[in-house]
């Protein structure tokens, strides 16, 4: 700044210029006798010397006044002119800083708007996969009463045929495994719920300081709007000093950065949940497809082998009921039989009870007698033949009739066993869900 040009300094007398402003000295005067009578008029007075060595104080005190006025002048001008440029420079720093600092909280402003935004819009997403996760395990209702239904119906099989058999194990396989997961859906449905919790409250931690931020940068926009021309501009002394709660630069920015890193966190737990639950309701579902499959394999199987069983049976029964009746006409034709040789038996038991009575000489062992009695022990064999071979007909054909009521029965118990597990089980299991995957995507 250029220095103000130096007075000239102003001219004075050419009397010497005493050192100091001289007192009044009373002089030493002979006394007269006519003293009292000029008493009134006498007074300390100067001498001539001290007259103009006063003038001359009294000019260099006005001299000097002057000259330091007019230095105070001069350093007034400059300090107005300093003060004015630094005024100057000070409110445009503070200008610019304030603009800066704009800049850094539209910054923070803009990355949480942005973290909201995509925390919102991940928690929408995760929300859908909880209800996916809600409609799954309700699909899972329908299999699992089908499964139990199955076991249920399996139980009044009837004793031959109530067996533990590959069915019934693939059953309670089918069983266990819906139980299973159904929890691990409950379960996850839970894990997302927190999950979704975590995210709405880090969201309105994020909310709570963009609010803050939008209305810091309303505040500051409106301070970097002030200036000495400004209608609402006060003295405000209180708000020089510093609060003792206030954060600092590096503070407030860090803030800002963990509740964004914090959300960022739960944005990746949860994208990661997401992926999870996708995992776990594809494996549910094709572990629930695969067991189904092998279930119902497991029924074809069984129903072919019941068929199986069923027709021999029923072949058997067939040769059974025509060994029935061939035992019969068998047994018949052997009382007959029987009966026939019993005839036989009479006469010779009577030619021989009437020869007996012959007379004297003339009961002879002839030949005739011989023959009589070789026939009657002929035909007692034959007999005592006959009627074993009758007793063990009878006994074959009681043995046939049981057969026959044993094969009936099983075959009895075979078209119960076909008809459950055909008409009762598989036919309640086409009500069985096609997909778990696609039934978690139904309304």
């Amino acid at each position: 700044m250029a220095q103000p040009d130096e007075p000239h300094p102003p001219v004075v007398p050419s009397c010497p210029l005493p050192s100091k402003t001289c007192d009044v000295v009373p002089t030493e005067r002979p006394r007269s006798c006519c003293g009292m009578a000029v008493a009134g008029l006498r007074t300390a007075k100067y001498h001539l010397p001290e007259w103009h060595r006063r003038n001359a104080g009294v000019c260099y005190e006005a001299y000097t006044t002057g000259e330091q006025a007019e230095r105070g002048r001069a350093e007034a001008k400059h300090l107005v002119k300093h003060a004015a440029a630094s005024a100057q420079r000070a409110q445009g720093y503070s200008k610019a800083t304030l603009g800066q600092r704009l800049q850094d909280v539209h910054f923070w402003r803009v990355e949480l708007q942005k973290e909201i935004m995509e925390l919102d819009a991940e928690t929408n997403l995760l929300a859908a996969q909880k209800l996916r996760l809600e409609r799954a395990l309700d699909a899972t209702e329908v299999p699992y009463s089908v499964v139990i239904d199955n076991l249920e119906c399996r139980e009044r099989r009837q004793p031959p045929d109530l067996v533990i058999d590959e069915v019934e194990k693939q059953l309670m396989k089918e069983a266990d495994l819906i139980r299973d997961i159904r929890d691990l859906l409950k379960r996850t449905i839970i894990q997302a719920a927190t999950q979704i919790r975590s995210n709405r409250i880090q969201k309105e931690n994020c909310e709570l300081d963009w609010s803050d931020k939008v209305e810091t940068y309303n505040i500051d926009d409106k301070c970097v709007g002030y200036c000495t021309d400004s209608t609402d501009v006060q003295y405000h002394p209180s708000s020089v000093k510093f609060e003792e709660n206030a954060s600092t630069p590096k503070s407030w920015a860090q803030f800002s950065h963990d509740n964004i890193s914090r959300a960022e966190q739960e944005k990746l737990a949860s994208v990661q949940l997401r992926s999870l639950i996708n995992n776990i309701i594809h494996d549910a579902s094709e572990d629930l497809r695969m067991q189904r499959a092998a279930v119902n394999e497991a029924f074809d199987n069984h129903c072919r082998e019941l068929d199986d069983a069923k027709l021999r049976l029923e072949n058997h029964l067939q040769q059974i009921l025509k060994d029935i009746g061939d035992e019969e006409a068998n047994i018949v034709n052997l009382k007959k039989a029987i009966r026939d040789k019993e005839a036989f038996l009479k006469v010779a038991h009577t030619r021989l009870y009437d020869r007996s009575f012959r007379p004297n000489v003339e009961l002879c062992r002839d030949e005739p007698q011989f023959r009589l009695v070789s026939e009657v022990e002929e035909l007692t064999v034959f007999l005592e033949a006959l009627k074993r071979k009758l007793m063990e007909s009878e006994q074959n054909l009681k043995n046939l009739e049981e057969t026959r009521m044993k094969l009936e029965k099983e075959i009895a118990v075979k078209a119960n066993s076909i008809f459950i597990d055909r008409q009762k089980c598989m036919g309640y299991r086409v009500r069985y869900p096609v997909d778990l995957e696609v039934a978690s995507y139904k309304q």
